[in-house]
């Protein structure tokens, strides 16, 4: 077992009878997971394996193959099942997985795997990929170029955050979460499974297509809502386009579970706007703000601190400051480096996020690395207008481009197909309205299809693939700047 392990398992131990999982049919007190446990360790002890990769969807085994393995001391390695086929063989070969649970062999047989004792699936390595010391997990960046980066990570550092997080929210008396991203996702994995276990809770694990979210781009609301009403928890965590979802919803009169005590928001940025609507009707939301490359969570808005337009305070077991370009610098627990690239060197981890503190909150303006300078000098960080631009109903997806040029452009995905241009350009005048002129949307053009992973626009969790939009959008956007006196929408 991993030392800093045995701390968590004997926590769980004084828990009893109080129950620890759930998926609606079938449930495990905290004595009956120990028990699981004990037995899945065991089995994979005996398989001989050194890295679990786990292609689970959400449920009681995913949990219960990942605390195994924290058990048997092995390697543990999330398959994004938003992952296309390319990606998760990169998964499986960079990470040397010896080990694969929940697929099916006809899918992996190519690869090398044969089905042993107990249903795992398992394949010889010769020479595995070489780990940091101490890697329990690793978890891969979907990124927004080139294949997903293993990210290794010990035991310690991520219960850690876990702990941190639980204590953050332990006014709000969490006795029963439900995980509403993929398990795959660090962030449910540790906010989601490890924190509410400290916190003797109840965790809800229903399969994805259930929670209504499929390929982590297509959300089923009124299936989502039937999930959220039936099993009335008290936490959520939503990516920033799912709370839009549920506001709306709200909004509309559709009826929300009157048990919800805190729902956290994060994996991107949140519209003011979209929080202050929150607020209105009464929805405990709290925005935070992580990196995988410090097991999730750094940041995070409570019920005693909380600012909304603000990432919230840094968590009590880390530091944070500015560098000289106002990136933001991470002190504390982190990765022990990139699978395949030397450890990070220095005791301050650049995030590549710029940002500014007042009183202490952390206020983010965007990705270093996706700030453009327009022709008139000007950096813009375009992540901040394209925030507020799909507040705006007319609005789904936004991209913003503006580097070198005398104005800036918007590519416009309209949130249904009856949208009408006018429409759009009535949203687009509502939103520039707030901004000054150098980050307005100057000139627009409506989406030939929405961005998505399948057309290579976005990343499978819904980030923008901004130099793949560039190459789509080029020619229309040269053709708009031809006659620079043209300002006004196309």
């Amino acid at each position: 077992m991993w030392p800093a392990a045995e701390a968590l398992f004997h926590h769980l131990s004084q828990q009893g009878e109080r129950i620890a999982l759930s998926d609606g049919s079938r449930q495990l007190s905290y004595r009956q997971l120990l028990d699981d446990l004990q037995q899945r360790s065991e089995q994979l002890r005996r398989s001989g394996v050194q890295r679990v990769a786990l292609a689970l969807d959400n449920g009681i085994d995913w949990v219960l193959w990942d605390l195994a393995a924290l058990k048997a001391g092995l390697v543990c390695v999330p398959l994004p099942g938003f992952f296309s086929a390319a990606q998760q063989q990169h998964v499986l070969d960079s990470a040397g997985v010896d080990c694969l649970i929940g697929a099916n062999l006809a899918e992996y047989r190519d690869l090398g795997f044969a089905e042993m004792a107990g249903g795992l699936l398992q394949r010889p390595l010769d020479r595995p990929a070489v780990l940091p010391v101490g890697t329990c997990k690793i978890t891969y960046t979907s990124g927004t170029t080139g294949q997903p980066k293993g990210v290794c990570l010990d035991a310690q550092t991520q219960l850690r955050v876990a702990d941190s997080l639980y204590r953050a929210s332990a006014s709000c008396r969490i006795e029963h979460h439900l995980c509403v991203l993929p398990l795959a996702t660090l962030l449910e994995n540790i906010a989601g499974v490890y924190a509410p276990l400290l916190a003797g809770a109840r965790i809800e694990l229903r399969p994805m297509a259930q929670i209504g979210l499929q390929g982590a781009s297509q959300f089923d609301l009124p299936r989502f809502l039937d999930t959220l009403n039936s099993v009335q928890p008290h936490s959520l965590i939503l990516l920033p386009q799912l709370l839009l979802a549920l506001v709306s919803a709200a909004e509309q009169g559709l009826p929300l579970p009157a048990s919800l005590r805190f729902i956290a928001v994060g994996g991107g940025r949140v519209a003011p706007q979209l929080l202050r609507r929150s607020e209105a009707l009464g929805l405990p939301v709290f925005e935070g703000y992580g990196l995988s490359e410090c097991a999730s969570v750094v940041c995070l808005n409570t019920p005693q601190q909380r600012r909304i337009g603000t990432v919230g305070l840094p968590l009590a077991h880390l530091e944070l400051r500015l560098g000289a370009d106002q990136e933001v610098q991470v002190r504390g627990p982190r990765m022990l480096g990139y699978l395949g690239e030397p450890a990070p060197e220095g005791e301050w981890l650049g995030t590549g996020d710029l940002g500014h503190f007042v009183d202490g909150f952390l206020i983010l303006h965007g990705r270093k690395k996706h700030q453009f300078v327009t022709a008139f000098g000007r950096n813009v960080n375009p992540e901040w207008v394209e925030a507020e631009l799909v507040q705006q109903l007319p609005i789904a997806q936004a991209w913003l481009h503006g580097e070198a040029l005398p104005a800036n452009v918007a590519v416009l995905v309209p949130r249904f197909a009856r949208i009408s241009d006018r429409q759009l350009a009535e949203a687009v005048d509502q939103v520039n309205q707030t901004l000054p002129d150098y980050a307005q949307v100057h000139h627009w053009l409506r989406a030939e299809q929405p961005f998505s992973a399948a057309n290579q626009l976005a990343t499978a969790n819904g980030r923008l693939r901004r130099a793949a939009l560039y190459e789509r959008y080029q020619a229309a956007i040269d053709a708009l700047m031809v006659d620079e006196s043209s300002y006004g929408d196309a």
